[in-house]
């Protein structure tokens, strides 16, 4: 490895690394929401090809199947599934990477308060002796 990698992850504060941990965890939110978005396509794209092999297509409760040995058959269940699939996955996904982005902002939170806390108290210190020197 790198060593100035290494230094830097060293040098790094508990606030830097909540920091970068809350921004990847958005990017990862952003992505499940991207997988959301193609597998709602796929299983559209699914269903549209189904429909378009025939006209009385057979129905598994809201999914409808053509069951005839045919490539296209395949095809369209396989872009249906896998559609279904990527959907449910990316909503799982995303809602995980939510929960901990906000725990991640919320103990971001927690440590800027500390950090505010001790900067007030350094502050305090220091005006009671400037005023105890004037004196």
């Amino acid at each position: 490895m790198n060593p100035a990698f290494l230094t830097y992850r060293v040098s790094m504060s508990f606030r830097d690394y909540l920091h970068e941990k809350a921004e990847e965890s958005r990017h990862n939110e952003t992505l499940s929401y991207l997988m959301f978005v193609a597998g709602a396509i796929l299983f559209i794209g699914g269903i549209l090809t189904t429909l378009n092999m025939t006209s009385q297509p057979d129905w598994f409760i809201l999914i409808p199947y053509y069951a005839k040995p045919d490539p296209g058959t395949f095809l369209a269940l396989s872009l249906t599934f896998s559609g279904i699939a990527l959907t449910f996955f990316g909503i799982a996904a995303g809602l995980l990477c939510s929960r901990e982005r906000g725990w991640y902002m919320k103990e971001l939170q927690k440590a800027s308060s500390m950090d505010d806390a001790m900067l007030h108290k350094q502050t305090g210190k220091n005006g009671r002796r400037k005023k105890n020197s004037n004196a």
